[in-house]
């Protein structure tokens, strides 16, 4: 049993011995002791000390790094924090340690709401909070599933509160629960950087009513200082970037790719960087893992594959419709990203058709996964993944060898990978880049295909290239088709220039237009 679970058993089994003795304990909004009833304090605190007695031989030791007590004290100290730490400096434990001294030291925080992407939500959060020693007070609870679910976990007393990104929109515009938290943190701030989405617009109308905001993410602007202007329109409301975007790309970008008066894409003005990062230097901090950890070293290398002439000719002759297809046989910041998607398809080996069948056009990815999973030996491999047909297509290969396998997409799924069950697991970037700890089940990771988010593709190898990781060296092995998009994608992403007039000369150069 968690933590998490057992603190909220001892709550209820506490508090209704104290109704029957007829004492006003009334469950209060949240387990603090300011604000709350003064029998419901006794019954949680005593519920802690119970709680901290059972789990005595599983809890750790906090011990944390020079860096780890400047970040919770930075967070302690600004109502406004940005927190911008490397991949594998743990954010997590960091911020949980800040919420818990806010909480039961300092008083300045009362009811926390934690935002996350799904399974960070669901597994890392709560399993962090049951991991250290000084956390074992904490009570989480945790609002993600079934709306019903989700009512029920945002209702029960607890300190914290968790949810996933997904519902934040659910939660403020449509759960008619009340907004009541002083305290919000959102983790991965940059899944907010996207001003016109729903979940933004949704938070940004509740933000006022929040005391103290924690921003926590490895890459605030993977795809360019443009995404920065979101990220800090929700922290301090326009304060620092302004409050429009038409003034913050007026003030620090120009047009850059542009047809008559419509403009597909800004690039900064000179200086424009600094400037920016002088604007909000007060309330930010940023931190490299390889400053400060003696992490393990990378290697990054390449297993090219080569196509037969005749898978070539086919290679080519749908490359040659793509071209065919274009309007005025130009490519542009509207069709460069669906373009790029069909031709990373074509160098993965199989594309979709018109009709969404899988038209496939060569094995050379597979079989060089399978060579690749034969010479480790029986050693952990994290296989990357972008397509659904890739997906399937390497199930039915893995399937064909016996090898087991599992797709981690669970928490079940995860448990196993970490403890080393699983000779291979497949991961799929958009839903397991951010916050997972996967370092525990093997320091090696191949892509299969590749992504042209430069943010994805850092923290999925950060999954494995983090502080606990045992090996003292990380593969990343990418599988490139030669003479495909997958050579330019990859020496995109090594000089980390993921700008959209990088993705338009990629395409470019590939279709030879």
């Amino acid at each position: 049993m968690t933590g998490c679970l057992t603190a909220s058993c001892f709550y209820r089994v506490v508090t209704s011995l104290l109704l029957k003795l007829k004492l006003q304990a009334k469950s209060p909004d949240h387990f603090s002791w300011q604000g709350t009833n003064y029998y419901a304090c006794l019954a949680s605190r005593f519920m802690s000390l119970m709680t901290s007695s059972r789990l005595e031989g599983f809890l750790m030791k906090y011990e944390p790094h020079n860096y780890q007590i400047y970040a919770t004290r930075y967070i302690e100290e600004h109502p406004i924090s940005a927190v911008l730490l490397d991949m594998g400096l743990g954010k997590t434990s960091i911020t949980l340690t800040a919420l818990n001294d806010l909480l039961f030291d300092s008083f300045e925080a009362h009811r926390i709401l934690v935002i996350a992407p799904l399974r960070v939500a669901r597994d890392t959060w709560p399993a962090e909070a049951d991991k250290w020693d000084h956390l074992q007070n904490l009570i989480c609870s945790v609002a993600v599933g079934t709306e019903a679910e989700r009512r029920a976990a945002l209702i029960k007393p607890a300190d914290i509160y968790i949810i996933n990104r997904e519902n934040v929109q659910w939660l403020i515009e449509e759960s008619k629960l009340p907004f009541n938290f002083d305290t919000l943190v959102v983790d991965e701030l940059s899944s907010f950087k996207n001003y016109q989405a729903k979940r933004f617009r949704a938070l940004m109308k509740v933000r006022p009513k929040v005391k103290r905001i924690i921003g926590l993410t490895g890459t605030p602007s993977a795809n360019g200082l443009m995404d920065l202007w979101a990220e800090f329109r929700l922290l301090d409301m326009g304060a620092r970037l302004g409050r429009f975007i038409s003034h913050y790309r007026l003030d620090y970008f120009q047009p850059d790719k542009r047809n008559g008066q419509v403009i597909f894409s800004y690039k900064p003005l000179s200086g424009a960087e600094q400037r920016i990062y002088d604007k909000i230097s007060d309330i930010t901090i940023s931190m490299k893992s390889t400053d400060l950890l003696k992490m393990p070293e990378l290697v990054s290398s390449e297993y090219t594959v080569r196509l037969s002439d005749e898978e070539r000719q086919r290679y080519d002759e749908l490359k040659q419709d793509l071209v065919l297809q274009l309007p005025d046989g130009d490519i542009t910041a509207a069709n460069a990203a669906a373009l790029t998607g069909k031709l990373c398809q074509l160098a993965n080996g199989a594309i979709y058709t018109d009709d969404g069948d899988t038209f496939t056009i060569h094995d050379r990815k597979l079989d060089a996964l399978e060579n690749i999973i034969e010479a480790a030996s029986g050693k952990p491999i994290l296989v990357a993944y972008w397509f659904k047909h890739d997906l399937a297509r390497i199930t039915e290969r893995l399937q064909k060898l016996h090898i087991p396998f599992s797709k981690l997409d669970s928490a079940d799924s995860i448990r196993k990978w970490n403890a080393g069950e699983l000779p291979v697991a497949l991961i799929h970037p958009a839903s397991a880049g951010h916050g997972l700890n996967l370092q525990s089940g093997g320091s090696c990771i191949v892509w299969f295909g590749l992504t042209w988010s430069l943010e994805l593709y850092q923290q999925t190898n950060a999954r494995l290239w983090r502080q606990g990781q045992n090996a003292e060296t990380v593969v990343v092995q990418h599988i490139v088709a030669k003479d495909t998009i997958d050579e330019r994608i990859l020496k995109v992403l090594s000089k980390k220039d993921s700008t959209q007039a990088a993705l338009i000369a990629a395409v470019k150069a590939d279709l030879q237009v």
